[in-house]
């Protein structure tokens, strides 16, 4: 059941959404209830009846994730230039966070994108430039310590300044990832809602994680309607944009309605709700992947799983309709991102058990995409 606070958000009333959602999955109960009391289900009518009920109750089926990641995955062509294989702008990287813009960044790498950009605030450059010289990094990001002495039409030069800079390069990039360490100056969130908007006008897909789930529940106009916003929240981010946009709690009897819903509220963004059973939905359908991941939960693998999706997507959406797949690309590039994160956890975490770190998984998620995607 659906618990409703009291409190307006704004948004459209979803009462018939949700009654439905509720009547759909309570249909689903009453009908496994009275096949099972009539003697159970039959060998030949049972899958196809089965999949047809939930289906109309909106439950999320497993996705094909090595198919996926087959599909979209393109193939290593020495006729290709530097680029083609994905460039992707990680925005993120402050004072206190310099680890999550990094894992995010190198991730893409790791897979295989050929660029990886990284905009911090300029106290976070010289860390993160130390610890891969493979990362492009722009110090341009600033915070309100630095600022806070200046009058406002300084301040507002400073925030054009950052803008024109990152407009220099955001139509190179097949993707942003926006959120890793970012922190929440206000004055800092306030340049990044700047640069979301101007992705979305270049029609650059937007990969949110971590602090830009902050900014976003806070100001869901940013992604409203954007078909190419991925948000990746874990249990705490997901209930509070649950609260914030449904106006309700999470359930996780529904829990794929509920998510489904969600997504179309927001006007068709993509949802990867983290979790032991990763969720997927755009608003139109609901896919899962459950492959057996780590018991181990080091932080700073949900950046690299930010990165990952970045790249898939990119790839997704390189593929066009040449893919036999039908799903969104956005959909495409959470599952594959989702499925490989999982596959090199458990493979690092064979070998280095409760040790495990983030960067021993970034390591193996190259092994991890040849097992399935042979380079050669």
């Amino acid at each position: 059941m659906l618990i409703r606070y009291g409190v307006s958000t704004g948004f459209a009333s979803l009462g018939s959404v949700k009654n439905c959602m509720l009547a759909s999955s309570a249909v689903f109960r009453r009908q496994q209830f009275l096949i099972r009391s009539l003697g159970g289900y039959s060998d030949h009518i049972e899958p196809r009846r089965m999949q047809d009920i939930r289906s109309m109750s909106g439950t999320a089926f497993e996705a094909d994730a090595e198919n996926v990641m087959r599909e979209i995955t393109p193939v290593l062509d020495p006729s290709k230039h530097k680029g083609q294989a994905g460039k992707i702008a990680v925005i993120g990287g402050c004072r206190e966070y310099t680890g999550a813009p990094y894992f995010a960044a190198i991730s893409a790498l790791k897979i295989g994108a050929d660029l990886s950009h990284v905009f911090c605030t300029k106290d976070a450059a010289p860390v993160i430039k130390s610890y891969s010289p493979e990362l492009i990094v722009h110090p341009i990001l600033e915070e309100s310590y630095n600022i806070s002495c200046l009058e406002d039409k300084e301040r507002r030069r400073i925030s054009s300044k950052i803008l024109a800079e990152v407009d220099k390069w955001m139509e190179r990039f097949d993707c942003l990832v926006v959120g890793p360490g970012l922190g929440r100056d206000p004055y800092l969130l306030e340049c990044v809602s700047e640069i979301m908007k101007h992705a979305r006008q270049s029609n650059v897909p937007i990969v949110i994680d971590g602090d830009g789930l902050f900014l976003v529940t806070n100001s869901i106009d940013l992604v409203s309607g954007y078909p190419l916003a991925v948000l990746t929240p874990n249990v705490n981010e997901y209930k509070r944009l649950v609260q914030k946009v449904l106006n309700c709690e999470v359930n996780d009897q529904d829990a794929p309605e509920l998510l489904q819903s969600l997504a179309k509220q927001i006007g068709g963004v993509t949802i990867l709700q983290k979790g032991k059973s990763d969720l997927i939905s755009d608003g139109e359908i609901a896919k899962s992947v459950s492959i057996y991941g780590s018991p181990r939960r080091c932080g700073g693998q949900g950046d690299i799983l930010s990165g990952s999706v970045a790249v898939f997507l990119s790839w997704a959406r390189a593929k066009g309709k040449s893919t036999t797949s039908q799903m969104n690309p956005t959909v495409l590039g959470c599952i594959a991102g989702s499925a490989l994160l999982r596959k090199a956890a458990s493979l690092a975490f064979k070998d280095k058990k409760r040790s495990t770190l983030t960067t021993d998984i970034i390591e193996c998620l190259g092994r991890s995409l040849e097992d399935i995607c042979p380079a050669c």
